[in-house]
This record gives structure tokens, C-alpha cells and sequence, in this order.
């Protein structure tokens, strides 16, 4: 008898790289953010672009996730901690690259970070810098804050609202069609249907020849 799965392992695994590529993604953004038009990086002080991309990080973290069909409520925190930690990461890893390229090459001897600048040396020389951010004020670094909650949050109601689809699914579903039984084992060659046995002659009826 087959059993459903639950989906946690592949929501899990999932998950997980999805949250990598999207921190590598928005690191890259951080770092190349100058390339970007004025218009667009410098509209509301940069809060609606950031917005926008802890948003886009939540949808691709939870689609990825929804991929897998999950039905336990224990990867709901899991979802909100991959979509919040990989804005995290992208947010230290892309200030950490660009403050250890300035640290080597001041930015007035340079146009704009390229390709170059992704080194594991500009990575730990910015690094200290980068996590310094954090332990700032709130009152300072409300927005780093508001685009980690709202990547958690965003992506916690769209993991919630896939797995209480799929439960819902699941009980509205035929008990008969959720299992569904094994097959019968059948020797090689042996038919699907016996045959019909004959019927037994009787001895004291009349035989007609029309029928033999």
C-alpha cells in the first residue's frame, strides 16, 4: 500500500538552494547597484527597490519549496528562515565586496565594480564593515531590517498557504484514490481471467445430437 509523502526533505534541500542562489543574486546587486540607473536605485532612497527584491526572493524561495508538495506545518519557520537569511547574506556578502574594492582601489581612481572585484580577499577585508552594519541603531538601520522581515514574512504566508492547499486537496480526495491498492501478482503467462469451467454432464438427461 502506497503512503503519501510528506514532502519535508525535498522542501528542505530545495529550499536551501534556492535560498543560495537568491543571496548570490542580490549580493551581485548590491555590488553593482552604481551600474543601475539613477533613476531607479535613487527613487524613495532605494527602499522600493530593496522592497521589491526581498519580495521577488520570497516568491522564488517559496516556489521552490512548493515544488516539493509539502504537507507538515514544520516548514513554514524553515521558509521564512531561508527567504530572510538569504537577503542577509546577499545584503553582507555584496557590501563586504564592495567595501573591500574600495578599500584597495578608491572609488574616485574607479567608474563602477566589475567582475574583477569578486575576490575572497575583498570579501574579508570588507567583511568586518559589512557585519558592522547590524549592530548600528535601530533608528539607523530600520530599512536593512524591514527587507529581512519582509522576505521572512512574505514568503512564511505563501509556504503556508501551499501546504494548507495541498491538505485541503488531500481531504477532499477519495479515501480509494489516495491509496491506491497493489497489483495482483501473476505468474508469467498465466491469463487474466481463469477459464470458465464446463458444465458437468448429466447422466440422465437425453443427449441431442443437434447440439453435439
Amino acid at each position: 500500500m502506497s503512503q503519501k509523502r510528506s514532502g519535508l526533505l525535498p522542501g528542505l534541500l530545495l529550499g536551501l538552494l534556492s535560498a543560495l542562489v537568491c543571496s548570490a543574486c542580490l549580493g551581485a546587486a548590491v555590488l553593482f547597484q552604481r551600474s543601475l540607473p539613477e533613476a531607479v536605485t535613487g527613487f524613495g532612497g532605494g527602499v522600493p527597490l530593496s522592497l521589491a527584491l526581498s519580495v521577488l526572493i520570497a516568491l522564488l524561495v517559496a516556489l521552490t519549496i512548493g515544488a516539493a508538495r509539502p504537507r507538515g506545518l514544520v516548514l513554514l519557520p524553515f521558509a521564512a528562515l531561508y527567504a530572510g537569511g538569504a537577503v542577509v547574506a546577499g545584503q553582507i556578502a555584496g557590501s563586504a565586496l564592495m567595501i573591500g574594492a574600495a578599500l584597495r582601489t578608491p572609488p574616485a581612481e574607479r567608474d563602477v565594480p566589475d567582475l574583477s572585484d569578486v575576490t575572497v580577499a575583498n570579501l574579508t577585508g570588507g567583511l568586518p564593515d559589512a557585519l558592522s552594519l547590524y549592530r548600528q541603531p535601530l533608528a539607523e538601520t530600520w530599512a536593512v531590517w524591514l527587507y529581512i522581515a519582509v522576505a521572512a514574512v512574505v514568503s512564511l504566508l505563501l509556504v503556508t498557504f501551499g501546504v494548507l492547499r495541498v491538505r485541503r486537496a488531500d481531504r477532499a480526495r477519495p479515501a480509494e484514490a489516495q491509496e491506491s491498492p497493489e497489483p495482483e501478482y501473476r505468474a508469467p503467462f498465466e491469463p487474466a481471467q481463469p477459464p470458465s469451467p464446463k458444465p458437468a454432464p448429466d447422466l440422465f438427461t437425453p443427449r441431442n445430437p443437434a447440439q453435439d
